[in-house]
């Protein structure tokens, strides 16, 4: 299976049981606390997203699945260069796993292809293959398998490669032998905690979703609260700084496939022209990139927040003239959002 996996363009493969009773407790807390914000999926799924065989009746083993998403050609000082980015007002920051193709679509295809392989071998079964799409403690059935520990940003961390890679399961009737769990390495590093600029992670492995800059301009779908705008800076979509800053990403791997890299110059995009985008020029630069799913107003938003950012550090005509343009939008939210960003002029 392993080396089926790797022909797909798979890192590694694990396999977990389905018995995370022990993660529900920690589940449970964090939904009370409303950590989860507006992704109300993750509360109306309630404790299904710990009970595997529960979301899929039958399921006995759990496949688990990672895969590199570094674009090729990434350079090996790709954090220090990620980080100067952040300090240059017009440019436009990205998360890298969203410059490319739609992750989605990626795993969810070869996923499948593995388990026909898998399939060809054994004979018929019973699966059901997942990528961030399903009420999946993806997180927590990659640490069980193997693929590594969970760091105190809580994303899964590899001492062979960093972070920087996509999650992926196959939920499987048959019996497999389990992969063995790895001890966690994070010691007394506070790095991912010390940098993040809202500071999300309010306790080691705990995030508050509501003050994480992915959430807010991806998952949020409405006004972005006046005391986070600020902190935002030029992060147009998602946010890459625990990351950035885990000493471990430096042995993060670039990706086997064409499909992580840039697309559209949105690995060094200005904020400027990205403002101007109409929807229809939304739509037809991020076809096949998972940015199209917030859509081209909270794009907008998203971008306003940064020129505003951007304004309160230096003067700029260009941007503020690309405010200026919207002012009037017909979205009460995107107007809201510009004309704050024009206050921040000096």
């Amino acid at each position: 299976m392993n080396v089926w996996a790797r022909e797909l363009g798979f890192s590694q493969i694990g396999v977990a049981g389905v018995d995370l009773s022990s993660a529900e407790p920690g589940l449970l807390d964090w939904l009370a606390r409303g950590f989860h914000g507006e992704m109300q999926w993750m509360a109306t799924h309630g404790l299904r997203r710990a009970r595997p065989a529960e979301l899929v009746p039958g399921t006995v083993s759990v496949i688990t699945a990672r895969m590199d998403y570094l674009p090729r050609g990434t350079p090996s000082d790709w954090q220090a260069r990620e980080f100067a980015r952040l300090h240059q007002p017009g440019e436009a920051v990205i998360s890298v796993y969203a410059r490319g193709r739609d992750y989605h679509k990626v795993m969810r295809q070869r996923l499948q292809k593995l388990a026909d392989r898998i399939g060809e071998a054994i004979g018929d079964f019973g699966h059901r293959v997942f990528t961030d799409s399903a009420p999946v403690l993806e997180a927590e059935l990659s640490a069980r398998s193997g693929q590594g520990w969970r760091g105190k940003h809580t994303l899964v961390l590899s001492r062979e490669a960093g972070s920087m890679f996509f999650l992926g399961e196959i939920y499987v009737d048959i019996a497999l032998p389990r992969s063995e769990p790895v001890a966690a390495h994070c010691g007394s590093c506070s790095a991912c905690i010390d940098i993040c600029p809202t500071q999300a992670i309010v306790a080691p492995g705990l995030l508050d979703a509501r003050r994480c800059i992915s959430y807010l301009t991806i998952e949020h779908a409405g006004s972005i609260p006046l005391e986070l705008r600020p902190l935002m800076g030029n992060r147009i979509y998602g946010c890459d700084d625990c990351q950035l800053a885990c000493p471990w990403n430096k042995f993060a791997r670039t990706s086997t496939l064409p499909d992580f890299d840039a697309r559209h110059g949105l690995g060094a995009a200005q904020l400027v022209p990205l403002m101007g985008w109409s929807e229809a020029d939304f739509l037809r630069f991020t076809e096949g990139s998972p940015i199209r799913r917030i859509g081209h107003a909270r794009w907008q938003r998203n971008v306003a927040v940064a020129l505003g950012n951007g304004l309160r550090q230096r003067e700029d005509a260009a941007a503020r003239q690309a405010l200026a343009l919207h002012a009037d939008h017909p979205d009460d939210m995107v107007r809201e959002h510009v004309r704050w960003a024009m206050a921040q002029a000096r």
